[in-house]
Formats: C-alpha cells, structure tokens, sequence
C-alpha cells in the first residue's frame, strides 16, 4: 500500500503502518509486562501473586456461528500467552435488518461457548446499528497464569523447532465452502467435497486451548502463536518479528488438507495466506519436539515439524522443490483479497 493512500484494503493495517502506530502507546507503567506489540496478540498485566492476561479480537468474516467464533478465537489469544482463559466481554452489533430471533441466537452461542471452556460472560455491549450490513461480534477475554508461566510470541529462539498442530487454513477452506458454494459449483467441484471442506472446522476444531495445555505441560515453550487472519505465512513472519529473528519453513512439511485444496485450487487461493485459525505454531528446542509430538498424538491431536527459527540476517525463508525461496508474503488475507474480486 501506497503511504497516503485514501482507501485501505479490506484486512489488518499493514504491518509498517501499524508497528508506526504502535510507537504512539509507550508506557511507562511498571505492571505491565507484555504490552502492544506485531505478533503479541494478548497483553499481560502484573496483579500480584498473578499476572492477568487481556485480549481483544472481532470476528467479521463468518457469517454464522459467530458468537461461536469471536469466544474460541480469543481463548486462543490467552492460550497463546500460557494462560487460562476466565473472563469475557462480547460486544455485539447488528445491522437494522436483523430479527429479535436472530441477535438473541448469537448471544446465546457466545453464552454456551463460554459455559462450555469455563469462561464467565461477564459484561458488554449490543447494538442494533445502521452502519454494518452484517452482524460483528468484537470481544475482550481475560484470563489469568504465573509470573513463571507467562509465553510471549516473540519468545521465540534461534535454533528453536518450529512445529504446527492440525493443519493450514481450517477456518478459511469451511468459510470457502459455506458461503461461496456457487463459485466453487460453477468450477465443477463436487457436492461431496463441498460439504467436506464445509464442515472441516466443526470436524477439526477452531480452538487451540489443547493444544497448547498439552505443549506446555510436556515440553518447555519458547513461543506460542495461533496462525489466523493472513494465514501460516503471516503468523510465521510475525513470530520472526516480535523475536527479532529469521525463519525458514520446509513447503512439503506443511500439512494441507485434501479438503484445502479443493476449495482453494479452483478460485486461485493460495492456502499460505488463508485464514487458519484452529492451528497452533509452536517453538521449541529441537531436541523436546519428539515428546511434543507423541504427547499431542495421545490425545488425538496431529502435529508436524515444519520449520526452524534462523538468525536474523537469514531472513525469512520457503525451502521448497525448487530450492530456498523467499516466504509468501500476503498484504491480506487470501480470503479477503478473493471477497474484493466479485
């Protein structure tokens, strides 16, 4: 993007213009421990005896389950920072076309959500408004760990393995096929594989509260960062960022999902760059990856060793058939930029 552009592409802020922006909130508050920062998805506060961990995340692209999403993509973000997910503050907007039926059954999804990972709804906000055309649901998670226990995305260190739970692209390959199943029916993908790739997140799972209680009570965590908006390939450069260092991931190590890439193949999207939530990347010494890997496999959890952190000066790289290449980079998410061409 052009500085000074007027119109934005539809996704997060460029990542120059926000580390820019992120200058403008230095604090001098000695409580906080983890504050603003790319990749840092959740703050971390000193309390005392606990350290309280705060995170803010909305949910605009799926268009039902909404409520569902917007709990379990922020109980991600304070799993993230090795902390147990407590307390949450939805706030709810919808457009002037929506029903009492239907904002009432997005409530009750974040409510059952909740209730389901142990999480109290303890305030908020809801709005009929004529400024959306489609319901936004943008949340606040709190929730508490041990000074001792804190996990950082930038706590990533040179050497460390990197490894990847499940798989690339849950959320994106189910919103693909939920609500562009025509596009994809005029590219002569089959019925049976639409409703594969459909209900691949409800097969898989968005959540990584697992994966991550289970890495971090079996092996020591360097890094936790759960790959959502702009996919793998962003997540990963945001992990290199906050750390300070460079990082290379083996293309053929990374699990795709046949389900994958048959939505994405027909409408040209390429999965590195596709919404991921339900994924969990996580850095380690290489030597405790075998035990990480065996206790996610007891539970019924697959996890691959895709990659390493680098030196700084070794850049961020894609070891592929065709040698080393430069990691993907996607200005925004591969869902957002397929929207913006209908």
């Amino acid at each position: 993007m052009a500085k000074g552009k007027i119109n934005m592409d539809i996704g997060k802020f460029p990542p120059d213009m926000l580390a820019e922006l992120l200058l403008q909130t230095a604090s001098t508050d000695p409580r906080i421990i983890v504050g603003p920062g790319i990749g840092e998805d959740a703050s971390v506060l000193d309390m005392g005896d606990t350290c309280l961990v705060v995170t803010s995340d909305p949910i605009t692209f799926a268009s039902d389950s909404i409520g569902w999403h917007a709990v379990q993509v922020n109980a991600n973000d304070i799993a993230c920072s090795g902390a147990v997910p407590k307390w949450f503050l939805p706030t709810l907007m919808v457009p002037t076309h929506t029903t009492q039926k239907q904002a009432s059954e997005i409530f009750i999804q974040i409510v059952q959500a909740c209730s389901e990972i142990g999480v109290a709804v303890i305030g908020g906000h809801s709005e009929v408004t004529s400024g959306i055309t489609q319901p936004i649901v943008s949340g606040t998670m709190l929730g508490e760990v041990q000074k001792t226990d804190i996990i950082k995305t930038g706590g990533a260190v040179e050497g460390d393995s990197i490894v990847l739970t499940k798989g690339i692209a849950i959320e994106g390959t189910s919103i693909l096929a939920r609500d562009f199943s025509d596009a994809l029916r005029l590219q002569n993908v089959p019925e049976e594989a639409l409703n594969a790739a459909a209900t691949l997140l409800d097969t898989l799972s968005i959540s990584v509260l697992k994966d991550a209680r289970i890495a971090c009570s079996t092996v020591k965590v360097n890094s936790l960062h759960d790959p959502t908006e702009g996919g793998l390939a962003t997540a990963i450069r945001e992990v290199a960022h906050a750390s300070g260092l460079g990082a290379a991931i083996e293309e053929g190590s990374v699990p795709i999902f046949p389900e994958c890439t048959n939505v994405c193949t027909p409408l040209g999207i390429n999965p590195f760059g596709l919404l991921s939530s339900g994924a969990l990347l996580i850095t380690l010494h290489s030597a405790e990856v075998p035990s990480l890997l065996s206790a996610l496999s007891l539970e019924g959890i697959t996890g691959w060793e895709i990659g390493q952190m680098l030196a700084p000066e070794e850049g961020l790289l894609m070891i592929t058939t065709e040698g080393e290449l430069p990691l993907p980079e996607f200005p925004r998410d591969e869902l957002a930029r397929f929207i913006a061409t209908l």
